[in-house]
């Protein structure tokens, strides 16, 4: 889900690829739509459509909402043009009615980017917005950050986060802000919190949104401005 989040779709479809020909009793509808997605993005059409007939499989003996969503949902990704479109929309209704927000989010997510390519410019930027409000008041902001490139891409208002409570760094946000600021690398900071520099990269994009800043440069007057410690004065 995290490497889905972060548009790193071959190592997602590899994970997922793993979990899925496992068959972990009671995991597999918390695998296969991250599969779907992955092999999709991906270009593998076979796993793709492997995702989707095992979905297919289960909504025939229980058409639940949410079974029905990420069926249509891997069908979209799997689809073109009108088709595409409506196995989207349909995808949208199914999941709106469940309490699975996330997926519901997610379904405005791929709808939006799927419009933004199809050039459908004003389209896309309200199903991105939507997506973007959604995951950012749930903390997916791995997600919540592809909506925001995508709006930019769209020629949308990537607004930035408010620099108020919610703006508000956690610690281990803070600690790595202030090694950044200092002059350490990503290696270097990883190293010193047991983390990869890959997740340091991460953090650090979430603190440049949550600052409203674009460089570590800006990190000293940023944090200088929040008292130092990642707290509004």
């Amino acid at each position: 889900m995290l490497c889905n989040g972060l548009g790193r779709y071959d190592a997602a479809r590899e994970a997922a690829q793993r979990a899925f020909e496992c068959k972990p009793l009671g995991y597999g509808p918390l695998v296969v739509s991250e599969l779907a997605e992955a092999a999709a993005r991906t270009g593998d059409a076979g796993l793709a459509e492997a995702a989707l007939e095992w979905v297919s499989e289960r909504v025939r003996v229980t058409p639940t909402s949410w079974a029905l969503g990420i069926e249509a949902r891997a069908r979209a990704l799997l689809s073109s043009g009108e088709a595409a479109d409506n196995c989207y929309r349909e995808s949208i209704g199914h999941l709106t009615r469940t309490r699975m927000r996330s997926e519901a989010a997610r379904a405005h997510l791929l709808y939006g980017e799927w419009l933004r390519r199809e050039n459908r410019r004003i389209d896309a930027r309200e199903h991105l917005r939507t997506a973007r409000d959604m995951l950012d008041a749930m903390g997916m902001q791995a997600f919540a950050e592809r909506a925001r490139r995508e709006l930019l891409t769209a020629d949308g208002s990537a607004r930035k986060r408010d620099p108020g409570a919610s703006s508000v760094l956690t610690v281990q946000e803070t600690l790595i802000a202030r090694l950044a600021r200092d002059g350490r690398t990503n290696p270097e900071t990883g190293a010193q919190l047991f983390l990869s520099a890959r997740t340091v990269e991460w953090h650090l994009r979430k603190i440049f949104t949550k600052l409203g800043i674009t460089s570590r440069r800006e990190l000293r007057v940023a944090l200088a401005r929040l008292g130092h410690d990642g707290k509004p004065t």
